[in-house]
């Protein structure tokens, strides 16, 4: 019996699906534009005053580059702004305003953008900063779901619940809790594939009231064309 229980656990052991089963081991770069199509300040605001904020820039160009590096311009009204992140040192300028800051942001990981962000998962996030643990396969979509948090070495008690499609390997959904209090949720859809890497161009976030508060589309999507790290040099 003993013997039978052990082979059991064994066997729904092998089966359980791991983080690296869901990542985009193909991805090494992207370039697109993130446009605003809705936004609600009302309901934005209830996620966080910092998150309803970028939602001003109606159109944003994103560069992403593993590992753990973006690049991100826009504009509010007549005020151009850059956020470079290279690790964990984000630099913000503000060339009207004269304003340069550097930040290293590495005791502060929920303020590092991550691929996480824009729907989907790469191999290095799960080398020091987050960890996976599997919770269970949807019975309605069949995506895996899991749970994405921070290395316990930061003491952070932000975490993501992911819900991801096991053969494209995007996040459909995912939901933002902060010390066990969820803060908004994520709807990523319409994907697309390129150079063997599939990534949603869609998304639209629920606030705590499932109410909308906000939509962006990801246009002009570019994947793995060896963009140069010279264009996320902290300078």
């Amino acid at each position: 019996m003993i013997t039978m229980l052990a082979a059991t656990a064994l066997l729904l052991s092998a089966q359980t699906p791991s983080i690296s089963d869901v990542v985009q081991p193909s991805f090494r770069d992207a370039s697109f534009q993130v446009k605003v199509t809705y936004a609600n300040q009302e309901e934005l605001g209830k996620i966080s005053k910092d998150f309803s904020q970028t939602y001003k820039f109606r159109v944003m160009d994103v560069k992403l580059k593993e590992p753990f590096m973006i690049r991100m311009t826009g504009n509010v009204e007549d005020t151009s702004i850059l956020f470079v992140l290279n690790g964990s040192t984000r630099l913000m300028s503000v060339p009207k305003i004269g304003l340069r800051q550097r930040e290293d942001l590495e005791k502060e990981p929920g303020k590092r953008q991550t691929a996480l962000d824009f729907g989907f998962l790469t191999p290095s996030m799960f080398q020091g900063l987050f960890v996976g643990a599997f919770v269970r396969t949807d019975r309605a979509t069949g995506d895996y779901v899991f749970d994405v948090s921070y290395n316990p070495k930061y003491d952070y008690k932000t975490y993501y619940r992911v819900w991801i499609d096991p053969s494209k390997r995007y996040i459909t959904r995912r939901e933002w809790y902060r010390r066990d209090r969820q803060l908004a949720t994520f709807y990523y859809s319409n994907p697309v594939n390129q150079d063997g890497v599939w990534l949603p161009t869609h998304l639209m976030v629920k606030n705590v009231d499932n109410l909308r508060a906000g939509e962006t589309e990801y246009v002009a999507m570019k994947v793995n064309t060896g963009l140069s790290d010279d264009l996320f040099r902290l300078r």
